[in-house]
């Protein structure tokens, strides 16, 4: 494993982590290599941080769930 599948890894855990204390994300953007999701507060929706990342099980965990 090198570290851009580290960082990877830790893209997919950072929002699954994010989604289990309650907050909720959006996608802003999707590009042919990498996507960005906004990580937002559940209680109204502002936008704390972004994830950009090429990881191909993050791209999937989000299509799955919008």
């Amino acid at each position: 494993m090198n570290a851009s599948d580290c960082a990877c890894r830790d893209d997919l855990q950072r929002l699954l982590r994010w989604e289990e204390s309650g907050g909720t994300w959006r996608v802003k953007h999707v590009r042919r290599s990498s996507l960005s999701v906004a990580l937002l507060t559940c209680d109204g929706g502002e936008e704390m941080d972004v994830i950009t990342s090429s990881d191909p099980r993050l791209l999937a965990h989000c299509q799955e769930r919008d």
